[in-house]
C-alpha cells in the first residue's frame, strides 16, 4: 500500500491533462455491490492491499455504514493509475443504494461525466436501479455496465451456459431499452451497450474476476472458461485469467468521457448562461486558467476546520487565497484550504484545476446546489430532488442543556443532506424531522447519539401529508386587520401540467425574472394572462397578480408573497404544507399612508382569505405512496396479497419465475409504518425480500380524512374541530 499523500501528489500532478481524467460514480440498487467493486480500484491504486479487496469496503468508513454494512452516503475518492503507459485519474464517487439515501445519489450526478452501473443478474433489473440509471442520464452522465455476482446464476440458480448467456444478454438488452427512454436524444444510441465493444463488464466483484470483450482478447479467454473454472470453484484462476481491476479500468478510461469532451455538451444543460460568454467559452473548454467556476453537490464538517464544500470545477482553477462569490450572497469570501478526498480523508494540496472535483474550506453558509464563483455568473441549474420527505418524527434532547447542540447538530445534519428537512413545532418545543423513510430516520437518531453526544427521545414515526382543493373559490376579500386596506383574491386548483415542470424541475420555486417561464406556462395549459402575471411560486403553489392599475400594489407585493408563503406552508385544515394551489390576486383597494400597510396589515390580509378560500372550495388530504417490489416463494402469493390489500395495498403486477415470484405493488406510507415489516417477516417465515420507492402523493380516501385530520390537529395542539370558510372572513 502507499501513502495517501503520496497519491494526492500524483493526482494533483496529472490532473491539468483533462485528457487523462474521468469523474465517475458507482451506481446501483442496494447490495448490488457497488462498494465491493470500489475496493478493487482501489487496490489497483495501491490505496488498500489486494488479498482484502471485496472484504474491507474502504469507502464505507463511517461506523453506521460498517455496522449495518451500507453505503449511507456517498464517499468521493481521488485515483491515480497507470493504464497503457500513460498516467490518469479518476475522480470516484461510491453512492448509496438504499432508496432512503438517494439524495446523495442525485447530488453526485452533478459532478460526474460518467457512471458504472452495477446490476446483480440474479435480481435483475430493481427499483433503484432505473431511478439511478435515470437521474445518470437526465445529468448527461454517460454509463457502462458491470454486472456482479455472475457465479450466483451458476451456484445458486444452476443456469446452463446457454440460459446464463441468455440471461445476461436480456439484461443488457433491458438496461439499453432504459438508455434509449431516458438518454438525450443525441446520445440515446451512441450510450448503447454494447458487448462486443467493451462497454459491458461481467463478473464478481467480491471473488475479484471479471472480463469484457477487450479482456477476452488479452488474456485469451473465453466465456467457457469463466464457466469452467466458475463451476469449480477456481477463484485463483479465474483471478489470473480475468483479473477485475484491469477489467474495470479500462472500461472506465476506454469509454467513459474525459471533462473536455462531456462538458461541451453537458454545460448547456447545466448553466442557462450566455454560451458565447467568457464564461461560457472557459467552461465548455475546461480552461483552467479563467476565472473560477464550481458547484456545490456536498456540504461535510470537519472537527478542525469547520464546513467543507465539496465541488466540480467546471472551470479556472481553486487556489488558497482565491476570492469567490456565493451563490445569493453579496459579500466576497475567500478559500481558505483546496484538498482532495481519499476516501474518510482529506488532503490539502496546493491547487486543483478545472475538471476536477475539491474539498473547499472558507466558504461560510455554502449550500448544495450553490454556485462558486470568481466572478459574478448566472448560477447554474439547481440539483432537483426526485423524492420527497414522506416520514416525521419529533425529536427531543433529554436534557435541556443540550437544546442548543441539537439544534445546531439537526442544522449540519439537513446542510449535509437536503432530503432531511427540519421544523420546530411551536406548540411543543418539539423539533420535527422529516425523511425519506423510517431507515433513514434511524440513521439521523443514530449519529445523534453516536456521533454528536446527545441523548434524545423520538417520537413514533408521522406521516407527511399534503392539503389541496377540489374546486374554486372566486372573489374571497381579505381585510387587514385596521380595515384601511381589502384584498380580492381567486383560489384554484393548479393545472396538473404546470405542477408536473415544478416538480420535474422546469420552473423553479422563488420569484420568476420578468417573463422568465411565461411560454412553457401558456404551453402547458394556464391562459396567457395568468402566465404573465406570476409573482411567485412556493412548492408546488403559484401567486398570480391578475390586477389592472391598482394603486400601491407594487409597494405591498413582498408582504403579499410572504403571506402567500406562509398559507402555503402551514395549510389551514390540519396544518401540513399546500400543494397544487394557484392564488390569483384580481382586486385591490390599498391606503396610501404607508404607516398603515405594514407587515402586521398585509401579511394576514393574505393569508387569512387564502385559508377561507381553500376551505370553501374543499380542503382534501393527499398522503405520501411507496411502491413495493417484494419478492416471495410462490406458496405465500396468495396470503400476501391478502395482507397487502387489507393495508389498502394497490396490486400492480404479478410476475414468476421458478420457484420465486415478484408482487409489485403501490401501498399508503400510513400503513407501511405500523409493523409492516415484522408482519411481513411473519407471514412469510423471513422468506420476503422488499424493496420500497417513493411512489408520489395521492388523494387520502374521503372516509379516512376526518380521521386523520382530526388526529393531526391534536397531535399538533389544535382544536379537533377542522375549521371553517368563516372563521377567517371577518
Amino acid at each position: 500500500m502507499v501513502k495517501k499523500e503520496f497519491v494526492a501528489e500524483e493526482v494533483e500532478r496529472i490532473m491539468h491533462d483533462t485528457e487523462r481524467v474521468r469523474n465517475v460514480a458507482i451506481i446501483a440498487h442496494v447490495h448490488h455491490g457497488k462498494t465491493t467493486l470500489t475496493d478493487s480500484l482501489l487496490a489497483r491504486a495501491g490505496i488498500i492491499s489486494k488479498t482484502v479487496a471485496g472484504e474491507a469496503l474502504y469507502t464505507n468508513y463511517e461506523a453506521i455504514e460498517k455496522e449495518r454494512r451500507m453505503t449511507i452516503k456517498s464517499a468521493n475518492i481521488s485515483l491515480a493509475f497507470n493504464y497503457k503507459e500513460k498516467d490518469h485519474i479518476i475522480n470516484l464517487i461510491d453512492t448509496p443504494g438504499h432508496v432512503d439515501f438517494g439524495g446523495h445519489v442525485t447530488r453526485s450526478m452533478r459532478a460526474v461525466d460518467g457512471v458504472v452501473l452495477v446490476v446483480d443478474p440474479v435480481e435483475g433489473i430493481m427499483p433503484q436501479t432505473e431511478t439511478v440509471l435515470r437521474q445518470a442520464l437526465q445529468e448527461r452522465a454517460q454509463p457502462v455496465l458491470f454486472i456482479n455476482k455472475v457465479d450466483r446464476l451458476l451456484n445458486e440458480l444452476k443456469l446452463t451456459q446457454e440460459q446464463t448467456f441468455e440471461r445476461l444478454l436480456k439484461l443488457i438488452n433491458e438496461i439499453n431499452k432504459m438508455i434509449s427512454r431516458f438518454a438525450p436524444e443525441e446520445f440515446a444510441q451512441k450510450w448503447m451497450l454494447k458487448v462486443e465493444a467493451g462497454s459491458v463488464c461481467i463478473g464478481s466483484a467480491y471473488k475479484r474476476w471479471a472480463i469484457s470483450s477487450r479482456m477476452m482478447e488479452k488474456y485469451k479467454v473465453t466465456f467457457k472458461d469463466i464457466f469452467k473454472y466458475t463451476e469449480e470453484g477456481n477463484e485463483e484462476k479465474l483471478r489470473e485469467i480475468a483479473p477485475i481491476d484491469e477489467a474495470t479500468l479500462s472500461m472506465i478510461i476506454e469509454h467513459l468521457p474525459d471533462p473536455k469532451t462531456a462538458q461541451a455538451y453537458r454545460i448547456p444543460r447545466l448553466w442557462h448562461g450566455d454560451m458565447e460568454s467568457d464564461e461560457g467559452k472557459a467552461m465548455t473548454n475546461v480552461n483552467p486558467n479563467s476565472k473560477l467556476n464550481m458547484i456545490i453537490f456536498g456540504v461535510t464538517y470537519d472537527q478542525h476546520s469547520g464546513e467543507v464544500a465539496i465541488g466540480r470545477i467546471f472551470s479556472g482553477t481553486a487556489r488558497k487565497g482565491t476570492e469567490v462569490y456565493v451563490t445569493g450572497m453579496p459579500d466576497i469570501q475567500r478559500i481558505q484550504q483546496v484538498s482532495l478526498y481519499m476516501g474518510p480523508d482529506r488532503v490539502p494540496v496546493d491547487s486543483i484545476s478545472a475538471g476536477n472535483i475539491a474539498g473547499i474550506v472558507g466558504l461560510k453558509n455554502v449550500s448544495i446546489g450553490d454556485t462558486v464563483s470568481e466572478g459574478k455568473i448566472e448560477p447554474f441549474e439547481q440539483i432537483k430532488h426526485y423524492s420527497q420527505p414522506v416520514v416525521t418524527k419529533a425529536i427531543e434532547a433529554k436534557d435541556t442543556r443540550d437544546l442548543m447542540k441539537l439544534i445546531e447538530s439537526l442544522r449540519e445534519l439537513s446542510k449535509s443532506d437536503q432530503t432531511i428537512v427540519v421544523e420546530l413545532n411551536q406548540e411543543t418545543g418539539e423539533h420535527l424531522v422529516s425523511g425519506m423513510g423510517e431507515l433513514h430516520l434511524e440513521v439521523i437518531e443514530q449519529k445523534l447519539r453516536d456521533e454528536f453526544k446527545i441523548p434524545i427521545t423520538t417520537s413514533e414515526p408521522i406521516v407527511v401529508y399534503k392539503e389541496t382543493i377540489e374546486r374554486e373559490a372566486k372573489d374571497v376579500e381579505g381585510k387587514t386587520p385596521n380595515r384601511h386596506s381589502r384584498f380580492y383574491i381567486n383560489v384554484s386548483p393548479l393545472e396538473q401540467s404546470v405542477i408536473d415542470l415544478i416538480e420535474g424541475g422546469a420552473i423553479k420555486n422563488g420569484r420568476p425574472k420578468g417573463k422568465q417561464y411565461l411560454e412553457d406556462l401558456v404551453k402547458a395549459g394556464m391562459p396567457r394572462e395568468e402566465a404573465r402575471g406570476v409573482v411567485d411560486i412556493s412548492g408546488s403553489n403559484m401567486l398570480i397578480d391578475i390586477t389592472h392599475g391598482v394603486q400601491y400594489l407594487d409597494e405591498v407585493m413582498e408582504l403579499l408573497v410572504e403571506g402567500f408563503e406562509e398559507a402555503m406552508k402551514d395549510g389551514p385544515l390540519a396544518r401540513e404544507k399546500c400543494t397544487g394551489i394557484k392564488i390569483s390576486i384580481t382586486d385591490a383597494t390599498i391606503h396610501e399612508d404607508p404607516v398603515h400597510r405594514g407587515p402586521a396589515q398585509i401579511i394576514p390580509a393574505m393569508r387569512r382569505p387564502i385559508y377561507a378560500g381553500m376551505l370553501a372550495a374543499g380542503v382534501i388530504l393527499q398522503e405520501p405512496k411507496q411502491k413495493f417490489t417484494i419478492n416471495i416463494p410462490q406458496e405465500y402469493i396468495s396470503d400476501v396479497i391478502t395482507f397487502l390489500q387489507g393495508k389498502r395495498g394497490q396490486i400492480v403486477d404479478i410476475q414468476q419465475e421458478a420457484e420465486q415470484a415478484t408482487i409489485t405493488a403501490k401501498m399508503p406510507v400510513a400503513e407501511v409504518i405500523k409493523g409492516f415489516s415484522n408482519e411481513m417477516r411473519g407471514l412469510t417465515q423471513g422468506k420476503a425480500i422488499w424493496y420500497p420507492e417513493y411512489a408520489g402523493y395521492e388523494r387520502l380516501p374521503k372516509e379516512l380524512q376526518d380521521k386523520v385530520v382530526r388526529e393531526i390537529r391534536k397531535r399538533k395542539g389544535q382544536p379537533e374541530e377542522p375549521p371553517k370558510p368563516e372563521q377567517f372572513m371577518d
